[in-house]
């Protein structure tokens, strides 16, 4: 068997995001930035169980500190609303500019960004939840009307 496998995961909360994994080395490791606690655990499941070391932060701030203290960040899931000094925008582009190996995906239910402002090397899925009051209801996507930029719905991410 090859040492490569190739997992289809739903890191946009239902948008299928192909990644491909390398056994012959040591897990990439993905760094999940969500500041809703139920999705940033989603997110790190799904990460988790397609094979990916993950490590989990609440806002940009603790993401970029993370970033400084590692060198093994393969991959940046990043919400594009989140609190703190930068929004998930916002952190992408300094990603790009200080880590430009750094990969990104951005999420959001509620933010469309225009494709000019995703920075190289990123994807942009949208439409992953709805807000009805105060509670959020996942709702699965159906990939030929979800929002995506930078990429296709069904993108390789390769992380050798």
């Amino acid at each position: 068997m090859s040492p490569y496998s190739v997992f289809a995961a739903v890191l946009s909360y239902g948008t299928p995001v192909i990644m491909v994994l390398d056994h012959s080395h040591v897990p990439a490791v993905v760094l999940v930035v969500e500041d809703e606690m139920l999705l940033r655990m989603r997110a790190v499941d799904i990460v988790e169980d397609a094979g990916f070391a993950s490590v989990e932060a609440l806002d940009a701030d603790e993401a970029v500190a993370i970033l400084e203290s590692r060198s093994d960040i393969a991959l940046v899931f990043t919400d594009i609303q989140m609190p703190g000094s930068m929004d998930g925008l916002g952190f992408a582009h300094a990603v790009h500019e200080r880590w430009p190996p750094v990969k990104i995906i951005l999420v959001s239910g509620q933010w469309k960004p225009a494709d000019i402002d995703i920075p190289a090397n990123s994807c942009f899925f949208g439409n992953p939840a709805r807000r009805r009051g105060e509670r959020e209801h996942l709702l699965p996507s159906e990939p030929d009307k979800a929002d995506t930029y930078g990429c296709d719905a069904g993108a390789v991410i390769d992380l050798r």
